[in-house]
């Protein structure tokens, strides 16, 4: 395992940021301390604006400015930085940040904008690559430094927000031609490239036309992916399965269309996605943005979603979800460098998964999301002991 964590979004800096001192402080705590909080180790970061921005902006908005003279971080260093270097304070252990973009600039852009889809024009796919390169230099001389990188956010999706399509094949070449090289040229060839970072339905497929090229596979660590839509989780399994070399990264999930305040089925629906990823090989798992407001925002675009900690702005509140305590049975147990064990239920009402972690301990979660509730034995190394789930809950277990 390298991780769990979230999003650090424009939205959710600013939301953070929006709060007093001492709200700030149980943010910060409950999501990055690992002896009171959820110990997040791994988490995501946009690079340009994504629809959980305030609006579109470009690290290099000179149009033609292919020598990326005019690059810049400035507008990443009002809210986001901030939130980030806050939380590095408090992490017990470095937060390993992975880097997505969701559009290129939009003069980079055949459709000249950075919303509503459009490809990367071939003139610019050098420049574009280089962008990635100043992204992870300016951020080091922050102190904040990049783990990973993904080509690019939904690269199969046309939305009303920023965004960008890439064909498996287009992919392919820009990671093998472009930005493999640029990252290795510029001494950044330990940054992890993460293909895909879309739904789990066509996995299989964009890995196959990427891993299929030896030139292309040699710079890919692994393929991230999303939840929205149907499950798929077979596609999780198949792709370890043909290419056991390449690692699989849950990159992002929400709960869609507004906040949902007080829902358990949001809980439950993190949790069962978690359970069936992990147990299909999946290394990390990232949740979206960290916190939103109260209406599910701000989002310059209106696609208003949930967070595990929803902020009531008018009274300085933190309102914190299911999702945020099912998250927690999993971050809270289960620790990077851990390494999953073979778990089975006799029971097909009861979801669960193992692991044990560097020190040795064995950690089990186990679900029931039926209205029954279930009695069952847990046995682990010879040693058994009897216990319930209550309707609709969750438990986590340590030996």
């Amino acid at each position: 395992m390298e991780g769990f964590g979230g999003a650090f979004t424009e939205a959710a800096a600013v939301t953070w940021q929006g709060l007093s001192p001492e709200r700030q402080q149980d943010v910060l705590r409950d999501y990055f301390d690992s002896s009171q909080g959820h110990g997040y180790t791994l988490c995501r970061v946009h690079m340009n604006s994504c629809d959980f921005a305030l609006g579109n902006y470009a690290h290099v908005e000179t149009p033609g400015d292919v020598d990326l003279t005019s690059f810049s971080i400035d507008r990443d260093r009002r809210a986001l930085l901030p939130f980030i270097k806050a939380a590095q304070q408090v992490a017990q252990q470095p937060i390993k940040l992975l880097a997505s973009p969701w559009s290129p600039p939009a003069w980079m852009k055949s459709n000249g904008q950075m919303n509503r889809g459009g490809h990367l024009l071939p003139q610019y796919r050098q420049a574009w690559a280089r962008c990635y390169v100043r992204f992870i230099q300016e951020y080091a001389l922050e102190g904040v430094p990049i783990w990973a990188v993904s080509v690019q956010n939904e690269p199969a999706a046309t939305q009303s927000w920023d965004s960008c399509l890439y064909s498996a094949e287009e992919e392919r070449d820009f990671v093998r031609d472009y930005l493999g090289p640029e990252l290795a040229q510029a001494g950044l060839g330990h940054i992890r490239i993460v293909i895909w970072d879309h739904n789990r339905d066509h996995l299989v497929q964009r890995a196959s036309t990427v891993y299929s090229d030896p030139e292309a596979a040699k710079y890919v660590w692994g393929a991230g992916f999303h939840w929205y839509g149907e499950p798929h989780f077979e596609q999780v399994q198949l792709t370890h399965d043909a290419w056991p070399d390449k690692q699989l990264l849950f990159t992002e999930g929400c709960q869609e269309g507004g906040p949902h305040t007080g829902s358990w089925d949001l809980g439950e629906r993190y949790a069962h996605n978690i359970i069936n990823d992990l147990n299909r090989w999946t290394v990390g798992w990232i949740d979206w943005n960290l916190v939103l407001d109260d209406t599910g925002g701000p989002n310059h675009v209106g696609n208003l979603c949930s967070a595990p900690i929803l902020i009531d702005t008018a009274h300085d509140a933190l309102l914190h979800q299911s999702s945020f305590y099912y998250l927690g049975h999993f971050s809270r147990f289960i620790k990077p460098g851990a390494r999953r064990v073979l778990c089975a239920a006799s029971r097909q009402d009861l979801e669960c998964t193992a692991f044990v972690n560097p020190d040795g301990s064995v950690a089990v979660v186990v679900m029931n999301r039926t209205e029954a509730a279930i009695r069952f034995a847990l046995r682990c190394d010879g040693v058994e002991t009897t216990t319930e789930l209550p309707p609709r809950s969750i438990a986590s277990y340590l030996k």
